[in-house]
């Protein structure tokens, strides 16, 4: 107890940041720690299981392979075999997830659609990412990606990686500024694609 004492006298003593500069830099560090990737938890329990982990921990919610209801509470993750729950969609509306949480998504087999709205941390990086993983290059159908401010032109134009994608929603991204280039990108990798630009 005392040693606790003296320290809070210490932080005390420090002379305070503006709260809003405090708050940014902790809910930037606490959202690295959500994304950090346990290699080890991965062996263990699957990448099903680790990368539901890692999606409910950063605020998304995901739907397995024959179920029709989302998950969206970490605490009541299912129980029971590894290879039972395999993750089929991902919606990551309002969620934290950041590049370097991406590799969660290594072992993913099942995956067929992806939403990302609102995802402050989302970069062009991530969808670099996503696009070069060989199992979501087979298994994805449908990707929204909405209101997302940092992605642009770079990251977009990637996803004709996924040569499965059946279905494209770009929907309020002011980094994506050559719609033109992009339709003509998509018409000529994935022709069937259905690609809806609501973009300004």
């Amino acid at each position: 107890m005392m040693l606790f004492g003296k320290i809070s006298q210490q932080l005390c003593g420090v002379k305070k940041l503006p709260w809003s500069c405090d708050s940014r830099y902790f809910w930037g560090w606490l959202n690295a720690v959500f994304n950090k990737v346990d290699y080890d938890r991965i062996r263990d329990v699957g990448p099903d299981r680790a990368a539901s982990e890692w999606l409910l921990r950063c605020g998304a919610m995901v739907r397995y392979h024959g179920q029709e209801r989302w998950q969206k509470d970490y605490n009541h993750l299912p129980t029971g075999p590894l290879d039972k729950y395999k993750i089929q969609a991902i919606d990551a509306t309002d969620s934290c997830i950041m590049s370097i949480g991406f590799d969660h998504m290594e072992g993913l087999e099942h995956v067929e659609k992806i939403r990302l709205c609102k995802c402050h941390y989302i970069e062009d990086d991530c969808l670099l990412r996503l696009s070069q993983l060989e199992n979501l290059q087979k298994t994805v159908l449908e990707m929204e990606i909405i209101s997302c401010g940092n992605i642009t032109d770079k990251g977009i134009i990637a996803l004709r990686h996924l040569r499965n994608l059946k279905y494209l929603l770009l929907s309020d991204l002011p980094g994506v500024r050559e719609k033109e280039n992009l339709v003509q990108a998509f018409k000529t990798a994935l022709p069937s694609l259905e690609l809806k630009l609501q973009l300004k």
